[in-house]
C-alpha cells in the first residue's frame, strides 16, 4: 500500500492508496480464484435401487445356503434286487442328500417298504423311489401264487415275513379230528418248496392264518387240493434277511 500526500489546513495529509489488483487478459479471474465446482446432486432413486439389489442378493445367498445344507436321510438300494423280488431289510441302506421333495423315500419309511415288491431291477447305490415299488406283481414265469391256511400253532414264535423260503408238506391232521376221508388223488404227494409273498395279519373265520406262497406252476393245483383238506403244514427253510 502507498501513501499519497497533499496540502491541507492542518498540514500534510496522507491518503493511503489501494493496491492495484492484477486482472488477467480477457478480464476474467485467474484459475486459483475460480469458484470451486459444486458437488453433483445425488439421485435418491438410484440409492434405493442399489439398496434393494443388495438386499435381494443377500436373500438369494441365504436361500441357496439353506437348500444346500438341508440334508435328509433317504433309502438307498444296498444290493442287487431282481424285478418281482420281495424287498428285505438287507436290500436297503440309507444316505444323506439335499432335500428335493420329488419322489425319494425317507429313511423313516423303511419298515413300510420291507415286504413290497421290486417293480423293476434295482442296483446298489441307487436312490429308492416310489416308482420302484409295487404291492404285487404277476408271478414270474413258471410259478403261481397260492393261498395256504396255516394253523397258528403251526407257525414259529418269530412268525413269518415276506421273503421266507418254505417247504409245504402234507400232514396227518390234528389228533381227534375226523380224517376218515382220504386226500384227493391230485393232492400233494411230495413236499413243495416256495417263497412267502404275504401274510394276512387277521386270522380267517376258522382261526387260520392265510399265507400267500409262490410255488412252481406244476405244484399249484396239488397245493390247493391239499390245503382244502386242512392237512398242510409249512416249514421254514431259509429266513429272509432282517
Amino acid at each position: 500500500m502507498s501513501d499519497t500526500r497533499g496540502p491541507g489546513p492542518l498540514g500534510t495529509v496522507y491518503f493511503p492508496a489501494q493496491d492495484a489488483v492484477a486482472v488477467p487478459p480477457g478480464g476474467g479471474l485467474g484459475g486459483a480464484s475460480q469458484l470451486a465446482r459444486l458437488p453433483r446432486r445425488r439421485r435418491p432413486m438410484m440409492i434405493v435401487a442399489a439398496a434393494l439389489l443388495i438386499g435381494l442378493g443377500v436373500l438369494i445367498s441365504v436361500a441357496i445356503y439353506q437348500r444346500v445344507n438341508r440334508q435328509v436321510q433317504v433309502l438307498v438300494v444296498q444290493r442287487d434286487v431282481a424285478e418281482g423280488s420281495i424287498i428285505t431289510a438287507a436290500d436297503l441302506g440309507t444316505g444323506s442328500i439335499a432335500a428335493s421333495g420329488i419322489s425319494d423315500i425317507p429313511a423313516r419309511q423303511r419298515s413300510q417298504v420291507i415286504g413290497l415288491v421290486a417293480a423293476s431291477a434295482l442296483h446298489p447305490g441307487t436312490l429308492l423311489t416310489a416308482t420302484d415299488l409295487g404291492s404285487s406283481l404277476p408271478p414270474p414265469s413258471g410259478q403261481v401264487l397260492v393261498g395256504v391256511s396255516v394253523r397258528p400253532s403251526g407257525l414259529l414264535a418269530s412268525g413269518l415275513v415276506p421273503g421266507d423260503h418254505v417247504t409245504l408238506v402234507a400232514t396227518l391232521g390234528v389228533i381227534g379230528e375226523n380224517s376218515s376221508g382220504s386226500a384227493p388223488n391230485d393232492s400233494m404227494t411230495a413236499p413243495v418248496t416256495g417263497i412267502v409273498q404275504a401274510i394276512d395279519a387277521m386270522p380267517n373265520q376258522d382261526g387260520d392264518v392265510v399265507v400267500d406262497v409262490l410255488v412252481p406252476t406244476s405244484a399249484g393245483a396239488a397245493v390247493l387240493q391239499q390245503d382244502s383238506t386242512g392237512q398242510i403244514g409249512l416249514v421254514i427253510t431259509k429266513q429272509a434277511a432282517q
